[in-house]
């Protein structure tokens, strides 16, 4: 079967990971119809309005422009294509991983898929989900075989929203394949649009990958979480000691403690992981599980901080939260610590205000006040906690604010010794 990287592309999830991709391939000459189950998202992308940080609205224009770059609700807009990719979400639902939007996709997709095309699953998930759980739908839905008729594999995302340095184009891709000629024709895919591809053996390989990547950030910021809650009892500043220890240029990689982790794949992945390990192996992966504890604990952690730092009751306390995204500079409000923290406030009784930039009101709370970053504000306020260190924010006002009010820091953005650092 000849593999070839197609011209007409389809992306069925035109969120963090999918509107990247297909910009990225609209811009690279190719032909893009995007697919999203969300009709006010697809009304947004039509008119040029990018939701997504990563694509300005500029870029976006450009290619709808182009007229090589089109959206829609409706699923049968993907017929006709070479290269389906699938970058949908795969959440955890009571534990157990929700593959429902991956399934939703194979059955939409193989109606429309043609011998010679190419399908290619993003979302992450556990070792077996391309060949166990998208073949037989795309196979069953087209009355094609994969490998035979058609090609299948699989391509990790590495989106990191808000990164100026690493972006999708020169990012490098990992790909993979059912067979040689699946694995030549993902490969081929993606080299028109990234810098550089690193082929793997099997799909699985590259689903583990995935998880061994994000896994490995959970357990380090769980440890340096624990050891941050140690740190300060002990009288010492674990901000200094990482700092500190990150100048040796060997076996060390710094990472550093915060309100907890959040976005669509550290509270996620690692679960993913360890649900599969255990239902396929009957192991517990250990270091998984101590690290979802520890990171889950760090926003009950962090209000118990502020309540002792401002030395009054939380019940009818003026709180004052930096940032509700689970990462700086972006909108991605998605498993956020920060949140989280904001729950708890609540809950406690205490009046909580945020300042958030980025993230649409929609997506927000309706239990936190979203306000202006102002001395006025500050002076209202019984504590003020940094949860996101968004840059362009007025970060000598804080300082300043802590000659009269209590400021907890808890990602080491402020200089100023009288602001308490997690």
């Amino acid at each position: 079967m000849y593999a070839n990287a197609g011209s007409r592309v389809t992306v069925v999830g035109l969120g963090y990971v999918g509107l990247p991709v297909a910009v990225a391939a609209a811009e690279r000459g190719l032909d893009v119809t995007g697919v999203d189950v969300d009709a006010l998202r697809v009304k947004r992308l039509a008119s040029g309005d990018s939701y997504v940080e990563d694509i300005p609205d500029e870029r976006l224009l450009a290619a709808l422009d182009s007229g090589r770059l089109h959206v829609s609700t409706d699923p049968a807009a993907a017929a006709g294509f070479d290269v389906a990719v699938i970058t949908v979400p795969t959440p955890l639902t009571d534990g157990a991983p929700d593959l429902s939007y991956v399934q939703a996709s194979g059955r939409a997709l193989a109606p429309h898929l043609r011998r010679g095309a190419t399908v290619i699953l993003e979302s992450t998930s556990y070792p077996g989900t391309t060949e166990d759980v998208l073949r037989p739908l795309l196979e069953q839905g087209s009355s094609l075989t994969a490998g035979r008729d058609f090609h299948l594999g699989y391509s990790p995302e590495r989106i990191d929203p808000g990164n100026r340095r690493w972006r999708l184009e020169n990012t490098p891709k990992v790909v993979s394949g059912i067979d040689d000629d699946s694995l030549e024709a993902v490969e081929a895919f993606y080299d028109r649009i990234v810098e550089r591809t690193v082929p793997v053996s099997s799909p699985r390989t590259a689903e583990l990958t995935k998880l061994l990547e994000n896994t490995f950030r959970h357990v380090n910021i769980a440890l340096v979480n624990e050891l941050a809650m140690c740190a300060r009892p002990l009288g010492v500043d674990i901000w200094e000691a990482v700092d500190a220890a990150a100048t040796k240029p060997f076996g060390f990689m710094p990472f550093f403690p915060g309100p907890g982790v959040g976005g669509h794949c550290l509270p996620v992945d690692p679960s993913y992981l360890s649900w599969q390990v255990r239902r396929q192996l009957q192991h517990d992966v250990r270091f998984v599980s101590l690290a979802n504890e520890i990171n889950a604990h760090m926003p009950s952690y962090v209000v118990e901080r502020a309540a002792a730092g401002m030395r009054r009751a939380l019940a009818g306390a003026r709180v004052l939260l930096i940032g509700l995204a689970y990462k700086k500079d972006t909108g991605d409000v998605r498993e956020s610590p920060a949140v989280e923290t904001a729950r708890l406030l609540h809950e406690a009784g205490a009046v909580v205000h945020a300042v958030e930039p980025h993230a649409d009101p929609a997506h927000l709370p309706t239990h936190v006040l979203c306000v202006e970053l102002t001395e006025a504000e500050l002076r209202a306020s019984d504590a003020v906690i940094v949860l996101t260190d968004h840059d362009g924010l007025d970060y000598a006002l804080l300082e300043a604010a802590a000659s009269y009010t209590y400021v907890l820091d808890t990602r080491s953005r402020c200089a100023a010794r009288t602001v308490e650092r997690l």
